[in-house]
């Protein structure tokens, strides 16, 4: 796998589901990878991010709140030239 995106959520979070099954259906069989961390097992995390779940990162560059725009992350994929 080339690239890994990070996924920030907790356990319970309608939210986080969503949005890790947005990724990766944009993604299909592309070879980036998601890991999915918990907020509330690291309380660096959890006073950080506070209820503000989920956030998804590609290193330190944010690039979905909330609700993933399939749009904005197809265009994110093509500048970062991570679309094969």
């Amino acid at each position: 796998m080339s690239k890994r995106l990070t996924l920030y959520s907790r356990a319970g979070c309608p939210l986080c589901e969503e949005m890790q099954a947005a990724v990766e259906g944009l993604l299909g069989d592309q070879t980036i990878g998601i890991d999915r961390v918990d907020v509330d097992a690291d309380p660096a995390l959890k006073a950080r991010f506070g209820w503000d779940v989920p956030l998804l990162f590609d290193g330190e560059t944010e690039i979905g709140r909330h609700r993933l725009d399939p749009a904005s992350f197809s265009d994110w994929l093509r500048q970062t030239g991570s679309w094969e």
